[in-house]
C-alpha cells in the first residue's frame, strides 16, 4: 500500500493532499517516540490509577454490601424488639386491666359495708330518737291528760302513783283503738 502511494507521488505532480516521503518518515518516528512515551511512562500511571479507583470502588461495594446485612440484621433485631414490647404491652394492659377490676371489686365491697354500717347506725339512731320522743311524748301526753282529766273530774289529780296509772290506761286505750283502726282501714 505504502509502494502505491509512493508510486503515485512520484508520476504525479506533487498533489497538495498527499504528503511527501520526508514527511510521512518523520510522522513516523515522532508516532513511534510519541507511542513509546505514552506506553511506558502515561499509560502505566493511568492504568495505576484505574486500579486504585477499582480497588476504592470495590472496597466501597463490600462496605455497602456489610452495611447493608448489618442494617437487616439491625432491622430483624428491631422487628423482633418491637413485637416483643407489642406483646409485653398487651400483657401489662391485661393485667392492669384485671388489677383494675379487682380495685373496682374492692370497692364495691367496702361501699356496701360502709353503706350497710351507714344504713345500719342511721336505723340505730332513728330507733333511739323514736324512743326518745316516745318516752318524751308520753311524759307530755300525761302531764296534759292529768291536767285535762283534773279539770274533766274537778279534782286534783296529784297522787303520782294514781296518776301514773290513769295516764297508762289512757294509753293502752289509744294504742288499742289505733290497732284496731289499722286493720280496718288496711281492709
Amino acid at each position: 500500500m505504502l509502494r502505491t502511494v509512493f508510486s503515485a507521488a512520484a508520476e504525479a505532480q506533487h498533489n497538495p493532499l498527499i504528503p511527501g516521503i520526508p514527511d510521512l518518515i518523520w510522522s513516523a518516528v515522532c508516532f513511534i517516540a510519541l507511542l513509546v512515551f505514552f506506553w511506558k511512562k502515561i499509560l502505566p500511571s493511568v492504568q495505576q490509577n484505574l486500579d486504585a479507583r477499582a480497588e476504592v470502588i470495590e472496597g466501597g461495594i463490600k462496605k455497602a454490601e456489610i452495611a447493608q446485612a448489618e442494617a437487616a440484621a439491625a432491622l430483624e433485631k428491631y422487628t423482633e424488639q418491637l413485637a416483643e414490647a407489642r406483646a409485653e404491652a398487651g400483657t401489662i394492659r391485661e393485667q392492669a386491666r384485671q388489677d383494675g377490676v379487682k380495685i373496682l371489686n374492692e370497692l364495691k365491697e367496702q361501699a356496701a359495708a360502709e353503706a350497710a354500717r351507714v344504713t345500719a347506725s342511721a336505723s340505730a339512731q332513728i330507733e333511739a330518737e323514736r324512743q326518745s320522743a316516745l318516752v318524751s311524748l308520753r311524759a307530755e301526753v300525761g302531764s296534759l291528760a292529768i291536767d285535762l282529766a283534773s279539770g274533766v273530774i274537778g279534782q286534783s289529780l296529784s297522787d303520782d302513783a294514781k296518776a301514773a296509772s290513769l295516764v297508762d290506761q289512757f294509753l293502752a286505750d289509744l294504742e288499742k283503738s289505733e290497732n284496731s283502726a289499722k286493720p280496718e282501714s288496711v281492709n
